[in-house]
């Protein structure tokens, strides 16, 4: 591949065109022999034992632990990111960690009630390939898979996976086209992405409610009957923001709302729970 030729990634909707050498937006995938893959398979950020009632789910597994794994690097720019030290950087420098490490520490964590391998804390989804590696080896040795992923990514990005994994919690950061555009990203292919996921897998919904850009009740109405088309027994969390990031101009969300915003959802949708409160 020349410096002059392009290859694109199929991965998500950006379809980042890239010469050789040149990283993506997501700051995770890198064009390689006229090809688009991951720079650095295996660069963690972050390893931990967390309940599951944290990523969050509230009914796959209550009570138990699962091994949580994060990476580097996202395709969307939401200016209120949680996670935004890890998500929002460029992968570094470091040593990788190979799937079967991932699983062997998955195995060897049971006994503090691990049911198995979660992805989360930064996007996922851009790394797909090492995803894949790690899941096929811990459902081998007869553990469980999870993802906490935004959802914004083509089927390349998610067919592979479906197969794979046993939970998702996806979020639905709002339910216009026009906010996702402003957060760099896309609301039909986050669909998309939860229609998927919910016809192979449990699937949970998580909506970070932010003063002034996706708190109209009108909104969230449309929310939760759309996915209350897909299934309505899909569980929805509304979580409460706190300023943080790029988005410190307004307070945290005031819980009347949320609490008003809840009995919205809950027309449609049998399982509506809040976060962050």
């Amino acid at each position: 591949m020349s410096t002059t030729e392009t290859a694109t990634c199929p991965i998500c909707p950006h379809h980042c065109r890239l010469r050789e050498g040149q990283t993506g937006r997501c700051g995770a995938r890198i064009a390689r022999d006229g090809a688009v893959v991951l720079a650095a398979p295996g660069r963690l950020s972050a390893l931990a034992l967390d309940p599951v009632e944290k990523k969050p789910f509230a009914f796959w597994h209550p009570g138990h632990t699962i091994l949580s794994a994060g990476m580097y690097g996202c395709n969307m720019r939401c200016p209120f990111c949680q996670n935004y030290s890890i998500a929002q950087v460029p992968t570094p420098a470091g040593h990788p960690v190979p799937a079967s490490e991932l699983r062997d520490q998955a195995l060897r964590l049971r006994p503090r009630r691990n049911i198995g391998l979660c992805f989360t804390y930064n996007e996922p989804l851009i790394a797909v390939e090492y995803i894949c590696e790690a899941f096929a080896l811990v459902r081998e040795a007869g553990l469980q898979t999870a993802l906490v992923t935004n959802g914004c990514v083509t089927a390349a990005g998610r067919d592979p996976l479906l197969p794979l994994t046993d939970a998702w919690n996806i979020d639905l950061k709002c339910f216009t086209a026009e906010g996702y555009r402003r957060l760099g990203g896309d609301l039909s292919a986050v669909q998309a992405t939860i229609r998927a996921a919910a016809a192979t897998a449990h699937v949970e919904v998580t909506t970070l409610i932010v003063p002034g850009f996706n708190d109209s009740p009108d909104e969230i109405d449309a929310l939760a009957a759309w996915l209350a088309s897909v299934r309505p027994d899909i569980p929805l969390h509304l979580s409460r923001f706190f300023p943080q990031y790029r988005l410190t101009d307004r307070p945290p969300t005031p819980v009347p709302t949320l609490r008003n915003l809840r009995d919205i959802a809950r027309r449609h949708l049998s399982q509506v729970l809040l976060g962050n409160v």
